[in-house]
């Protein structure tokens, strides 16, 4: 994983969906899924990984890339691990995501 912003972009919302993050192994690939029908963010980029949802890309982020996520031909994957205790411990963060393999007009 890269060790730049790129590689540590956060998942929000995973307390709503801990029983499935807790499931999660280390390391897992990630699926970037538009949802332009979400009724609490327009620019929703939801977080699919073993066959369930992890969360959502953190809405700082989402909102760079929502379009482009949305309009790609082919759906989006990324690596994610689980993040550090440390992280945990002072953000909540349950699970981080690497940006840095996405094409460049993806990347936050």
């Amino acid at each position: 994983m890269a060790s730049t912003v790129l590689g540590r972009i956060p998942v929000v919302g995973g307390v709503a969906y801990i029983e499935h993050v807790r499931t999660l192994p280390a390391s897992f690939n990630a699926v970037l899924s538009a949802e332009p029908e979400n009724r609490y963010f327009r620019h929703a980029i939801a977080v699919i990984a073993n066959g369930g949802k992890a969360g959502y890309v953190a809405p700082e982020v989402a909102a760079g890339i929502f379009e482009q996520v949305r309009d790609s031909a082919s759906p989006l994957t990324c690596p994610g691990r689980r993040a550090a205790e440390s992280d945990h411990e002072t953000s909540g963060v349950e699970i981080l995501l690497d940006f840095s393999g996405l094409p460049p007009n993806v990347q936050a």
